[in-house]
């Protein structure tokens, strides 16, 4: 059974920075396709960053210039640091990872930008 678990979220004023972690445990295959999302009170699901298996890297335009995603893949593991951290960024932050053919997602963890 895959399982995807994150940690780092929390409580940080504005101008501060979070770095978010995604294990990835119990697939027997290569992981795909990883990436967080992000959902504010009232609002749609957004994707964050994504990154491939090969490195490559993209970010809504929100994120550009402040956060940067990596991962580590003999650890199956995939961070997002943040920077910059605006009131706007708060949300709960979701990551995800694709195994095979399908999508597996975590539980969540919330991210809290005060002014």
């Amino acid at each position: 059974q895959v399982q995807l678990v994150e940690s780092g979220g929390g409580l940080v004023q504005a101008g501060g920075s979070l770095r978010l972690s995604c294990a990835v445990s119990g697939s027997r295959f290569s992981i795909g396709e990883m990436g967080w999302y992000r959902q504010a009170p009232g609002k749609q699901r957004e994707l964050v960053a994504i990154i491939t298996n090969g490195g490559y890297t993209n970010y809504t335009d929100s994120a550009k210039g402040r956060f940067t995603i990596s991962r580590d893949n003999a650890k199956n593991t995939v961070y997002l640091q943040m920077n910059s951290l605006k009131p706007e960024d708060t949300a709960v932050y979701y990551c995800y990872a694709w195994v095979v053919r399908r999508d597996y997602w975590g539980q969540g963890t919330q991210v809290t930008v005060s002014s």
